[in-house]
């Protein structure tokens, strides 16, 4: 984050968001910035060169522990509220994806929310169990049980508008691929065509929510952990306009590459691995159903 030069910086992995400790911050980082990036594809070199292929995934097992339900939540609800609407609002309806995808990411979101926050929180301190119970509690104690929803609206202004986008185009694509090579469902081509061109188009059109969010994660950091009061407004709005007037519209869009390229193989490796298992274990079912 170049606004907080040697504080913190926050790392994404393709699912998650990660706040960490800079070397030269009040600890070490269990991630070490090779120097400085030219790009996206600088970045990958210098990064495999010094540090090995395997820092890569650096992060992943808390992430795992965290996107597994999140998914897990969010998959179940979009095909439950996608059936339900159909029932209600007719099959060829254009704007059932639409709907369904923006209800469950509101619902998987705000379930896991408390969750995300104490996650953040376990990242740049290093919390015991009983130090992490005492912390929550000393911080529902003084500011109710909403605040263990802290960071809630960026996220959601993020992730909703996202998923609404990804789902509709999705869905369209999907449907006119299959038309396109007269398949009856998806092929793992189409819905892996279908998830990268619909994520990377929900990724543009998101990106400033995505920064917004980025740095009301540094400023909460910089309140809680290093005791810098905050002067201007914290909220959603008020962030958006301090980047708006030091940086432009361009830095609404900082990090666009980056994302797309973590955003795009990420939508379609998940929405077609999706509909393969999908496919398998209907076709089982079916099989199932037919036997005497």
């Amino acid at each position: 984050n170049p606004f907080h030069k040697g504080k913190c910086f926050v790392y994404s992995n393709g699912l998650m968001d990660h706040i960490c400790v800079c070397e030269n911050g009040d600890s070490k980082a269990w991630y070490k910035k090779p120097g400085h990036f030219k790009g996206t594809l600088d970045a990958f070199v210098k990064i495999i060169r010094i540090e090995g292929i395997k820092s890569l995934w650096s992060g992943l097992p808390p992430t795992l522990v965290m996107a597994v339900p999140t998914t897990v939540i969010y998959f179940t609800c979009y095909d439950q509220l996608s059936e339900a609407l159909k029932n209600r609002l007719g099959k060829d309806d254009e704007y059932i994806p639409l709907l369904a995808g923006s209800l469950s990411r509101f619902g998987s979101t705000t379930v896991v929310s408390p969750l995300e926050l104490i996650r953040t929180r376990m990242q740049y301190r290093k919390l015991s169990y009983k130090q992490l119970y005492l912390c929550v509690s000393t911080k529902v104690a003084a500011d109710g049980w909403f605040s263990l929803w802290t960071g809630w609206s960026p996220t959601v202004l993020r992730d909703v508008p996202f998923s609404a986008l990804y789902w509709y185009n999705y869905e369209r694509f999907k449907k006119m691929m299959c038309k396109e090579v007269g398949a009856n469902e998806p092929t793992f081509f189409i819905s892996f065509t279908s998830g990268a061109a619909s994520g990377s188009i929900a990724a543009v059109i998101t990106q400033p929510f995505d920064v917004v969010k980025t740095h009301r994660q540094i400023q909460l950091w910089e309140s809680e952990t290093l005791k810098i009061p905050q002067r201007d407004g914290t909220s959603t709005w008020a962030v958006m306009r301090k980047i708006l007037a030091r940086n432009g519209i361009t830095g609404l869009y900082t990090g666009i590459t980056p994302r797309l390229v973590k955003i795009a193989p990420a939508c379609a490796i998940m929405i077609s691995t999706y509909e393969y298992g999908k496919s398998v274990f209907s076709h089982l079912n079916e099989k199932m159903n037919q036997r005497p």
